[in-house]
């Protein structure tokens, strides 16, 4: 069994939680949800506030300079062109920038998986009926590998397909998809491809290397931790033209992507204040460490939740992930619980309420599954105290669901 690693601390000694406002008598372990912003981050969009509530008619003129720049370092931190990046408030934003700037196509299809964002796939299923087409669905096993799963995917294009629409990571089942050999394919076959990379940004180091595809979507206030609602929205081919915002304002004759630069009186401090969550990281720890620490820190998690799980019910609750992802991780719950996502999120609202901890709980197929997530503020006490308080709770509510009425 892999060992607790040791946790992470701020330069004077103090635990890395201190950096947060998280609640300390609750238990944070779903970062990957809406993430965790740090308090100096926080406080510099409060300051751009400020500043915008005193003078907004300086303020808002001065806007498009000042998303610009941000959205080169932006860029820089991702390892992309700046001309290549817009920022929209997240990736269902950006998905829906895509499905409302393609252009028709009567009776194409739009191939999902099985693992795709349930907002995201709405999304994809309006857009077929605005085209009177249809959504194409591949199914992918959860331990598929790299090359099970792209067979999955590439065999149910047809003639038809007009989009494909592939998570980088699934947020659900907590696996990465072989986005670079299905790229590789849609390029060649023609076809558009979205890539919804919510989870992915500061995951990965070079997240975007090499890949081939239309459009890349990746929350930046997930595991980058900037304050809610900022998203980078990458285009790597012509159809950057196609694209707008979903607000026409006064950019709309600018060209890509500084049309996106200019959105009315939104308040986008969000987007000015990102860079400050991302530097915190990179000067505090640097990304490569936070990686580690993320994953060492899962693998532990991932081992006693489940070991604890399989004591008490003796069944097996580990999960096996094909391409499972550095800091989210799926131990099985037991039967009975989160069968559907409708009970996967009322177990999520019941354990922050009785149990003080907040997590993740998702269904794939009628299994229900805890989905733990990391980040640089979690400690193994916190897993622990899931593992020792948690899990029996969880085991009777399971007991409970299966009992005869």
């Amino acid at each position: 069994m892999s060992s607790a690693p040791h946790p992470l601390l701020l330069p004077d000694g103090e635990p890395a939680g201190r950096a947060w406002t998280l609640d300390p008598a609750t238990r944070h372990l779903n970062h990957g949800s809406f993430g965790g912003v740090p308090r100096i981050a926080q406080q510099e969009q409060q300051r751009l506030r400020a500043e915008m509530e005193r003078a907004p008619v300086v303020w808002f003129p001065a806007l498009p300079r000042r998303v610009a720049a941000a959205r080169r370092e932006v860029a820089e931190f991702l390892r992309v062109e700046a001309r290549d990046l817009a920022l929209v408030p997240n990736a269902s934003a950006g998905a829906s920038v895509v499905y409302h700037s393609l252009p028709a196509r009567p009776g194409g299809e739009i191939l999902i998986t099985d693992h795709g964002y349930g907002a995201v796939t709405m999304g994809a299923e309006r857009l077929a009926r605005r085209w009177c087409g249809s959504v194409r669905t591949a199914r992918v096993p959860l331990d598929a590998s790299a090359e099970l799963a792209t067979a999955a995917v590439l065999a149910e294009i047809t003639d038809r397909t007009a989009l494909i629409v592939l998570d980088h990571i699934t947020s659900a089942t907590a696996r990465w998809m072989p986005v670079e050999q299905i790229g590789t394919a849609a390029r060649a076959a023609g076809i558009p491809l979205l890539i919804d990379g919510a989870h992915v940004p500061g995951l990965a180091e070079d997240p975007l290397a090499g890949l081939e595809f239309d459009v890349w979507v990746g929350n930046l206030h997930k595991f980058g931790c900037a304050p809610r609602g900022a998203c980078a929205l990458v285009v790597r081919s012509d159809r950057r033209d196609l694209l707008y915002p979903l607000i026409d304002s006064w950019g709309a004759e600018a060209p890509f992507p500084e049309r996106f630069d200019t959105q009315g009186t939104i308040d986008v401090t969000g987007y000015l204040a990102a860079p400050t969550s991302l530097d915190f990281i990179e000067d505090t720890w640097g990304w490569k460490t936070a990686r580690s620490y993320m994953g060492e820190l899962a693998d532990y998690a991932e081992q006693i939740i489940s070991a604890a799980f399989t004591e008490l019910t003796g069944e097996c609750s580990t999960v096996d992930v094909g391409m499972p992802v550095n800091a989210l991780r799926l131990v099985r719950l037991p039967d009975g619980l989160a069968t559907t996502r409708l009970d996967a999120d009322a177990l999520r609202d019941r354990v922050a309420a009785e149990l003080g901890v907040e997590a993740a709980f998702t269904s794939l197929g009628g299994i229900g599954y805890f989905r733990l997530s990391t980040h640089v503020y979690n400690t193994a006490a916190d897993y622990e105290y899931f593992a020792e308080r948690c899990v029996p709770t969880l085991t009777d509510w399971a007991r409970e669901t299966r009992r005869p009425a």
